[in-house]
């Protein structure tokens, strides 16, 4: 017997043999050696191997293959390698066991041993076995680099393992240049992740898109355009890249002409991602038609209402004000998660269903999923009139009490503007000085504009002052505090925000709203008359406005 073939069935004894039960070996050396004889292209415990489930069942077959002398075949032992450091299952510890004891490890073994090390973010050793694999003179390849970038985030890092790529000459291998762009993208490297790009000789459409995707993750929006205008070809994935980095950047009206254009090509079928991307867009600008369109599109070809296209249906139809529609899609749901019912409450929200939004939060407590940190925006949402403000007190204790839910600035942001605007501008005042958190902009924007509306001047000037000095370029700010003085008759002041706007060179946007008839969405600036039908849609937002006042008069009376 051989020093190897000793050790082996030493360790078989000492590691797995507790594991084993002496008949099911027994029988398995007749039927594997019988085998194995026959057949060493696709012997059985390669399908074995294959169908392992967990470390019991590998190292009841790790066993048998010591015990049968098989363990020299480095296709056999390198299989066995692979699930103990790589698989879910697997086992780290017994992997280095096996590693450590191979005579020749070839580059399979390696790799398998970094990806498992890079996997558990124990980097030092994943260097190491590189490093060993370069002591050894042992060729790495395209997996090598893979395994090590795939956990990496530090540049440096990245750094290093470009340099080794471009000295062992892998550089134009296809998934190692989209896995280096993503990866330096995903740093904010935009300059080098390009470099790596440009430097390529071969690219496929999947570096293309990562390209893309990096430039839109990291707002160049522009940049992403440019790139996507100049593929060679593109597919439903480069599309759907192009068009969510439009809606992660606010370019909703962008992403919907993306799709327009997508529609006119009949090569390219869009995928799911991309029309829930476009759906996003459509809720986020009320482009009903198209939305609807996307609908009737997932209908007439039988794809699948999974809960992320039913959670974005019924954002979008709640968005665009078909509330009724998004309910009866909730209704049909056999499955509904947390964003599913976090989506229906704020729609009801929005559309001024409250007490509906906060009766299916309730219903929710009781037979839905937990409740989550987004779930209790659509709930404060839903608390959003004066009659609710002591519920949503309530539900801000709740939330910590209950659920282990540690109450974000977004939530604080939404009890601010209620109290602020219900008249309850002290109680606003006192929440955000014991916040845990410093306040931002817009929780003190909130409470700036319910200075302005219920008349508390002198707070309202010394909070206007502090968000001029907070956020000194955002000229909504100015606008407001201009406001509040003009209301004084202080004139002076509005003269001498307007002179202190134009010394810092802040620019003022123009507030715009816009509606969507007949698939044309008609956008619209403040006392815009560029519309061939202003006079009409003065004179009818005229009697709105007559009709809302006196709607509040009266529910004013009665409550």
């Amino acid at each position: 017997m051989s020093v190897i073939h000793k050790y082996h069935t030493a360790m078989f004894r000492s590691r797995v043999g507790a594991h084993v039960l002496p008949s099911v070996i027994s029988l398995s050396f007749v039927v594997m050696k019988s085998s194995f004889l026959k057949s060493t292209s696709d012997p059985p415990y390669l399908r074995l191997l294959q169908k392992c489930s967990g470390m019991r069942q590998l190292k009841q077959i790790h066993a048998h293959v010591i015990a049968l002398g098989l363990s020299r075949f480095t296709f056999i032992i390198s299989k066995v390698l692979s699930f103990c450091a790589v698989s879910e299952t697997g086992d780290l510890s017994y992997a280095e066991t096996v590693f450590n004891k191979i005579a020749a490890p070839n580059i399979f073994d390696f790799n398998s041993m970094i990806t498992g090390f890079f996997n558990c973010s124990d980097f030092q050793k994943g260097l190491s076995v590189y490093a060993r694999i370069r002591t050894l003179g042992v060729e790495p390849n395209a997996r090598t680099f893979t395994a090590m970038m795939t956990k990496i985030i530090c540049l440096s890092s990245i750094n290093q393992v470009n340099c080794q790529i471009k000295k062992l000459g892998h550089e134009s291998d296809l998934y190692v240049i989209s896995l280096l762009v993503t990866k330096y993208s995903t740093r904010g490297a935009m300059e080098l992740s390009r470099q790596v790009f440009d430097e390529s000789s071969d690219k496929n459409i999947v570096c293309w898109t990562s390209l893309i995707t990096g430039y839109c993750s990291n707002g160049l929006v522009g940049e992403a355009r440019r790139v996507f205008d100049a593929m060679p070809e593109r597919n439903d994935v480069s599309y759907s890249a192009m068009a969510s980095g439009y809606v992660w950047n606010d370019c909703f009206n962008e992403a919907i002409e993306l799709f327009r254009e997508l529609k006119s090509c009949a090569a390219v079928k869009p995928s799911i991602s991309l029309l829930m991307s476009v759906l996003d867009a459509c809720a986020a600008v009320g482009a009903f038609e198209e939305g609807k369109w996307i609908h009737s599109h997932i209908d007439e070809n039988s794809l699948d209402y999974d809960l992320k296209m039913s959670s974005a249906l019924i954002d979008f139809y709640a968005k665009c004000g078909y509330i009724k529609t998004a309910e009866e899609i909730f209704k049909k749901m056999l499955l509904k998660d947390v964003k599913a019912w976090s989506s229906m409450i704020l729609g009801l929200a929005i559309n001024g269903h409250n007490k509906m939004g906060l009766d299916l939060f309730h219903e929710m407590e009781k037979r839905g999923p937990r409740p989550n940190a987004i779930t209790f925006i659509s709930v404060f949402t839903a608390c959003n009139h004066k009659t609710l403000v002591n519920e949503a007190l309530r539900l801000l204790g709740r939330m910590s009490k209950v659920y282990g839910i540690f109450p974000l600035i977004e939530h604080y942001g939404c009890i601010v503007d209620l109290l602020a605007r219900t008249g309850l501008v002290e109680e606003a005042k006192i929440l955000i000085n014991t916040m845990p958190m410093e306040p931002d902009g817009a929780i003190w924007g909130s409470l700036l504009n319910g200075c302005l509306i219920h008349g508390h001047i002198k707070l309202g000037e010394r909070v206007g002052k502090l968000l001029i000095q907070l956020e000194p370029q955002h000229s909504g700010r100015y606008v407001l505090l201009a406001n509040m003085y003009a209301t004084m008759g202080s004139w002076e002041g509005v003269m001498r925000l307007r002179k202190m706007m134009k010394e810092r060179g802040v620019v003022t946007v123009p507030a715009w709203s816009f509606i969507e008839i007949n698939g044309v969405v008609h956008k619209f600036l403040v006392d815009d008359k560029c519309h061939p039908q202003w006079r009409y849609i003065y004179e009818v937002l005229n009697q709105l406005g007559r009709e809302l006042d006196a709607f509040n008069v009266m529910n004013d009376a009665h409550s």
